[in-house]
């Protein structure tokens, strides 16, 4: 079999050796066992038809691979798959400045998008603290959300047409970048978010926007949870919010001691909000500080900063998107949940209270997509502690965790995806009617089972 795969990659595109399997296999996903056959690397969509007619005929699972930035196991072979890597599909291949919108390969990482947009003047909005590494494939199959999700939206408000090749090799234009189109199901959105379980998305189109003229950053010390949401309130009824995050005093002691950050002031406090504002004229900026200064007056407050520059305001954001990268060596088990904004205040008095009760000697680290209703759970693993015996643990609290996501009728993966890791609690989010209807689906676009099999269901 791997001879045949020669025969539709050069040699230098097929990778079997145990550091490329293990290094392409898996993803950010820490506890999981990567069992990958060959790794190989599509440079068209007419390269990965072949692939998929090939793995159809010879019955071989295939895992699609982008910047392996995901944390659910969806980018792990864990079953002999072969791997495909879109990394070597990076080009942009088209600009269009009547309808703002860029064509470009499934590989083309997120902050290169980012800044050919600049380049033009314009936004692709969706951001997040891996955009670095991130592909816009892998957003898109995952309908990635990150900071800015209050004020633009998913990845899936972005998407004007996608080019995918499906279970069976066939090879669908979806949409083809209109903004109105009312012609029966919209097949685009059935791909977005789909995990690859349907099929590889190789091409996409994405819309782009204005950016903001200028922006300010404040960062909030809160003594208590109850106070958040008084805050977002103050701020979302008078202002547009580009964005509303919120982290804990822990989570910033582990981004102090991992680089040469400063405090954003002297005096530590339970929980910090991070608020970003457009600021387009002096009366925003006026309008900004009256409500810094009411959140102070009604005692929600404790202290707080505003960012003077560019440069600080970049220092700010890094106290919140530097969290993953600080805790990563401590083998963090993670959860990434969510409910409707107005359940926040409930959600997160109640969250609060399980990790205080069931990981007390456990160091949890959570931050949070206030904004969104979206919260980090990262449970880092003691040292003393085997990974079996710690998986075992954070598996027991996830019956707690996730049943109150239930009765708040959440999301046990607000961003995240499915994958593998949050496959078993899948029916606490979806009713066993959407579960079948999904599995229906991927019948009929992965008859032989080989997009990413094993995952999301």
């Amino acid at each position: 079999m791997l001879d045949d795969l020669k025969n539709i990659f050069s040699s230098d595109r097929v990778l079997t050796d145990s550091e490329s399997l293990d290094t392409y296999g898996r993803d950010w996903t820490k506890h999981l066992d990567v069992n990958a056959t060959a790794i190989v690397f599509p440079k068209s969509t007419e390269e990965v038809q072949k692939l998929v007619l090939w793995a159809n005929k010879n019955k071989v699972g295939l895992v699609p691979s982008g910047g392996r930035t995901g944390l659910s196991g969806a980018a792990t072979a864990i079953q002999n798959e072969v791997v495909v890597s879109f990394e070597k599909m990076n080009n942009i291949l088209e600009f269009d400045p009547v309808d703002q919108t860029v064509r470009c390969e499934a590989g083309v990482i997120t902050e290169t998008l980012q800044e050919y947009a600049k380049d033009k003047n314009l936004l692709y909005p969706v951001d997040f603290a891996a955009r670095g590494s991130s592909q816009i494939g892998g957003n898109i199959a995952t309908n990635a959300g990150g900071i800015k999700v209050i004020r633009y939206g998913l990845t899936r408000n972005w998407v004007t047409s996608l080019k995918v090749v499906t279970g069976t090799g066939e090879v669908l234009e979806l949409n083809k970048n209109l903004v109105k189109n009312a012609t029966g199901l919209d097949f685009r959105h059935l791909f977005i978010g789909s995990e690859g379980i349907l099929g590889f998305i190789t091409e996409c189109t994405m819309k782009l926007t204005r950016p903001p003229k200028e922006s300010q950053v404040f960062v909030l010390g809160v003594s208590e949870l109850s106070s958040v949401m008084e805050i977002y309130k103050t701020y979302t009824q008078s202002r547009e919010v580009l964005a509303f995050e919120m982290f804990t005093e822990l989570a910033l002691q582990y981004v102090l001691k991992s680089t040469d950050l400063q405090r954003p002031f002297d005096s530590p406090t339970n929980y910090y909000v991070l608020i970003e504002l457009e600021i387009e004229n002096e009366g925003d900026s006026e309008q900004a500080m009256t409500l810094f200064e009411k959140c102070f007056e009604n005692g929600w407050v404790e202290d707080g900063a505003v960012s003077q520059s560019p440069t600080q305001a970049k220092d700010f954001w890094r106290l919140r998107e530097d969290i993953s990268e600080a805790t990563s060596a401590y083998e963090p088990y993670k959860n990434d949940v969510s409910v409707r904004v107005s359940k926040v205040p409930e959600f997160l008095q109640e969250t609060d209270q399980i990790l205080s009760t069931e990981y007390p000697n456990f160091d949890v680290v959570w931050f949070g997509h206030i904004g969104d209703g979206n919260l980090h759970i990262n449970v880092l693993k003691p040292k003393e502690l085997s990974t079996e015996q710690f998986m075992e643990s954070c598996k027991t609290v996830n019956e707690h965790l996730f049943g109150m996501i239930k009765k708040f009728e959440g999301s046990v993966s607000a961003e995240h995806g499915v994958g593998v890791t949050k496959k078993p609690y899948l029916s606490l989010t979806k009713s066993p009617q959407e579960i079948g209807l999904m599995r229906n689906l991927k019948a009929i676009f992965d008859p032989n089972g080989i997009m990413n099999p094993g995952k999301v269901i």
